[in-house]
C-alpha cells in the first residue's frame, strides 16, 4: 500500500479518472506490515481518490491462516472498516471464487493464473457496474 499511496496523486493527475479501483494490501499482509499502517495507506488513498472527484471501490483481500488467528481476522477486517467508514462499496475477497482451486492459481498459490479472469469480473461487476453508470 505504501507504493501504491505513493504513486496515487501523480495517476490522478495525470488520468482524472471517474472511479478508481483499489485492490492493495496483500503484500503488505505477506511481509506483515502492521495492520494500522495498512489501514492507513489505504484510507489516505481513498480521501485522495475521492477529493480527485474519483468514485472509489474497494477490493479486498486475506492472507493465508499461517499467519496466526489474529492478524488474519485484522487484517481482513480493515477493508470491512473502510468501506464502511468512508463509505465506499466494497468486495469482500476478490479471490473468493478462486484461491482454493489449485488450477486456477499461479505456482505461489497466491496469484490467478489467465483462466481465473472470467471469475474475477463475475466476482467485481456486480460492484462495479452501478459506479460506472452516468
Amino acid at each position: 500500500t505504501a507504493g501504491g499511496l505513493a504513486r496515487l496523486p501523480r495517476a490522478l493527475g495525470l488520468h482524472h479518472p471517474a472511479v478508481v479501483v483499489l485492490e492493495l494490501g496483500g503484500n503488505d499482509g505477506l511481509r506483515a506490515l502492521p495492520i494500522e499502517q495498512m489501514r492507513a495507506n489505504l484510507g489516505r488513498m481513498i480521501d485522495l481518490a475521492k477529493g480527485a472527484g474519483a468514485k472509489v471501490l474497494l477490493l479486498g483481500m486475506r492472507i493465508p491462516p499461517n499467519y496466526g488467528p489474529q492478524y488474519t481476522q485484522q487484517f481482513s477486517a480493515v477493508y470491512a472498516d473502510l468501506a464502511r467508514d468512508e463509505h465506499v462499496p466494497l468486495v469482500p475477497f476478490l479471490l473468493s471464487d478462486v484461491a482454493l482451486h489449485p488450477d486456477l492459481m499461479q505456482a505461489d498459490g497466491v496469484h490467478p493464473v489467465e483462466a481465473a479472469q472470467p471469475l474475477l469480473l463475475a466476482t467485481v461487476w456486480p460492484v462495479l457496474a452501478p459506479l460506472l453508470k452516468c
